[in-house]
């Protein structure tokens, strides 16, 4: 057995315990009428495994990708199209249930709210209404605090930032006290170069004149012996 052959099985184990365990929090779910505290753990349990359940799917898919043969990639691409068909209908069914189950309990509350004697649905009332201040509070806080590190972290990016651009003024200010320098370089070089140019062509000049002079002299000298 290969080991892609192995992870396939591996993973295929994975999705039918994931599955199965989904199933039984919808189950759960469906027959929960308590309080909504309690279907919100039921919620909370039920995404966290239908998160794992789609990422095993798509271990799979990847392992299908590595198949070499055609005719095992093609038996995993259709195992993997109905893995996601029956991931649509779990999430159906797990929308449905937490639907169903929210609307009993709302229901049961309300009827036993009106089954209370008057203080007690008032006192009640102010109850539900101090816990659901309590918790717009505590979201409130949490968004303060998501606001807080936000910006702790936006200040950390900007000094970042900022050392960066620092760092960068300081090349760029080299660099420039370098191009300025090569210049003066350059500059030197040429004045050099035109004071050799000009010293090349008066000793060219120089050499021209001392021939002639010479021929003049062998000239004169043989004028003098010929005649």
């Amino acid at each position: 057995m290969t080991s892609v052959q192995q992870s396939v099985d591996l993973v295929r184990q994975e999705i039918v315990n994931n599955n199965m365990q989904v199933k039984a929090i919808i189950q759960d779910i469906q027959n929960c009428t308590e309080s909504m505290e309690l279907l919100n753990e039921l919620n909370a349990k039920g995404r966290a495994k239908i998160a794992a359940l789609r990422s095993s799917i798509e271990r799979l898919q990847g392992l299908a990708f590595q198949e070499h043969s055609n005719k095992k990639k093609l038996e995993l691409y259709t195992e993997i199209d109905s893995h996601k068909s029956q991931l649509t209908i779990t999430l159906g069914a797990f929308r449905n249930a937490n639907v169903v189950s929210a609307c009993v309990i709302d229901r049961m509350a309300k009827e036993e709210l009106l089954e209370m004697p008057e203080d007690q649905q008032n006192a009640l009332r102010k109850r539900r209404d101090k816990q659901t201040l309590i918790k717009m509070s505590g979201g409130v806080t949490d968004k303060l605090l998501s606001i807080s590190r936000h910006l702790a972290e936006t200040t950390q990016k900007s000094a970042h930032t900022l050392d960066t651009l620092i760092i960068s003024s300081d090349k760029v200010s080299g660099t420039k006290d370098e191009l300025e320098h090569q210049q003066q370089v350059i500059v030197q070089s040429g004045k050099l170069l035109g004071k050799y140019g000009r010293r090349e062509v008066t000793d060219k000049a120089l050499l021209v004149l001392a021939f002639a002079f010479f021929l003049a002299c062998v000239f004169y000298i043989l004028q003098k012996r010929l005649f």
